[in-house]
């Protein structure tokens, strides 16, 4: 994924956790927030330290940006998303988690149609 593509500023956090909506399942949280005009989708990844230690969260967060690379073209360009991992997630395999990130987006009706 490319870095054009992340949101790594606490300000743009912020703003997408405050005005943005929300779905979550077992294993995450989607927040996302409606941007026109916008080319590309964003994605900011959140694993906190509860979940494991530095390894595992960047595996958790690996896992993530490869599942959104795979689902790329599938996904609206016109959003910004915030992904917060849950504790289940540091016991599934990248195909645990692709799935469960599927179904968030299917749900908030992030693919396009």
């Amino acid at each position: 994924m490319k870095k054009e593509y992340r949101i790594k500023k606490n300000e743009e956090f912020q703003k997408i956790l405050r005005r943005g909506q929300s779905f979550a399942n077992r294993q995450l949280v989607l927040y996302y927030f409606n941007k026109k005009d916008q080319s590309h989708f964003r994605v900011g990844l959140s694993v906190g330290k509860k979940i494991g230690n530095a390894v595992k969260r960047n595996e958790i967060k690996r896992y993530l940006r490869h599942a959104l690379i795979d689902m790329e073209d599938r996904i609206r360009p016109d959003y910004d998303f915030i992904i917060i991992a849950r504790k289940p997630t540091n016991q599934m395999t990248f195909n645990e988690i692709k799935k469960s990130l599927t179904h968030v987006l299917k749900k908030t009706n992030m693919f396009r149609h």
